[in-house]
């Protein structure tokens, strides 16, 4: 039976006051991306935030990951002896390009479907393939890392996504590990339209980037609260962004909600089933690579112990949440079921999608579901998220408490209920 969230509870998070200022200290931060002093920034607060919020110290796990970083990058239009520069930002882990640039005919692959890159695979081979960026948090969205690789199978020489923001280019990862890959760019819905091709002819582009590639490490910042058995639920977020930004809906919110659900709970530490685990994960970013380091690493007889991961990423930005329940049909109903009792119910969305954290958990059997603002939303803020209005302004604090008191009943049953129904 689903243990509704006791009423003190809910309204200790309907009046905390660190909520707000928590959120816009992530801010601070900046962007976040990983390997940079934003992030490191990021860490610090969080080590101090999380031991004020649990009571208790921080367990620190190194995460070590493959280290990325981009000085340059530009995008220019050839046309004969002149040039006209466009608007662009690096993808994460995109390949540098040679000092001279590389410099191809554009094939415009439309939004980038497997269909499309099928259909026009015979002309892509030794050109530069250029693909739309799409609404995130949707049925049916096709990841960029997907078309990255569909560009690279056909033998493109360069990857181009077009944002959704005027004058302003997208951010993300390309998805790259260590294989060889092709230079990748985020760019601005105008550069995409100067690059489209006109009549029979492809418009030339060329991309330089200066880029380095070294052995790096971050941390799992992790806080536990103790059960009354072996078992545990994780409460995630990650701390880690894009540098365009402030990162604020994506994933500000997640973390911020992640806090506050734990100050909730700290205090009845010990009388719970199971035990909680607040985790923040950095290089989530980069292909959901915190996440995965840290749970290879566990033990599998702890691996065992893990309940059920909820995880918090881009929670405001819209009053409108969803759980995302990686396939399993128990767990989208007790989400359901739990939601409602606390007044604050949430849609569903059954359909696994490895767009965040959660991922990793459902890879290695742990059931596990990803809360989300906006789904299904394309009009709502969360269209900003990945671009340079990723920014506080975007959120209320009505959305960051609404979200919070939803994963606070999620959390509530998970620790509580005798079983779990998935």
């Amino acid at each position: 039976m689903t243990q509704p969230l006791p009423a003190s509870i809910a309204a200790s998070i309907l009046s905390d006051r660190f909520l707000p200022d928590e959120f816009a200290a992530i801010c601070d931060c900046g962007g976040r991306l990983a390997g940079t002093p934003s992030e490191d920034a990021a860490k610090a607060l969080l080590r101090r935030l999380g031991e004020a919020a649990a009571g208790r110290p921080a367990g620190i796990v190194p995460t070590p990951y493959d280290g990325w970083r981009s000085s340059s990058a530009t995008l220019e239009r050839v046309e004969g002896d002149r040039t006209v520069p466009l608007g662009c930002h690096p993808l994460v882990r995109t390949v540098a390009t040679p000092p001279s640039g590389q410099e191809a005919e554009v094939v415009d692959v439309g939004r980038g479907t497997e269909a499309e890159f099928t259909a026009l695979a015979p002309l892509l081979a030794g050109r530069i393939a250029l693909v739309r960026h799409e609404y995130m948090f949707a049925p049916g969205h096709i990841h960029r890392r997907l078309k990255y690789a569909w560009a690279r199978e056909a033998g493109a020489v360069g990857f181009l996504i077009a944002g959704p923001l005027l004058t302003r280019p997208v951010a993300g990862s390309s998805g790259r590990g260590r294989e060889d890959g092709i230079p990748a760019l985020g760019i601005t819905p105008e550069a995409a339209a100067r690059l489209a091709p006109t009549g029979a002819d492809y418009a030339r582009a060329r991309l330089t980037i200066v880029a380095t590639e070294f052995a790096a490490s971050t941390e799992a910042i992790l806080f536990d609260l103790p059960g009354q058995t072996a078992e545990t639920v994780v409460l995630s977020a990650h701390l880690d962004g894009h540098d365009l930004a402030e990162s604020a809906m994506d994933n500000a919110t997640g973390v911020a909600a992640a806090l506050a659900v734990t100050r909730a709970l700290a205090p009845h530490a010990g009388r719970f089933r199971r035990g909680l685990r607040l985790a923040f994960f950095s290089a989530e970013e980069w292909a959901l690579t915190g996440s995965r380091v840290y749970l290879d690493g566990l033990p599998e007889a702890e691996r065992e112990t893990l309940a059920l991961n909820i995880n918090l990423d881009s929670v405001a930005g819209s009053g409108r949440l969803t759980a995302l329940c990686s396939g399993l049909p128990g767990l989208a109903a007790w989400a359901e079921r739990a939601t409602v009792a606390a007044g604050v119910p949430v849609g569903t969305f059954l359909p696994p999608m490895a767009n965040s954290d959660h991922a990793n958990f459902t890879r290695h059997g742990v059931p596990a579901l990803r809360l989300v603002a906006g789904f299904d939303e394309g009009n709502s803020n969360l269209r900003y998220v990945l671009t340079a209005a990723d920014t506080r302004d975007k959120v209320t604090v009505g959305q960051l408490r609404l979200a919070t008191l939803a994963a606070a009943a999620m959390v509530w049953s998970a620790l509580t209920d005798e079983q779990l129904p998935y």
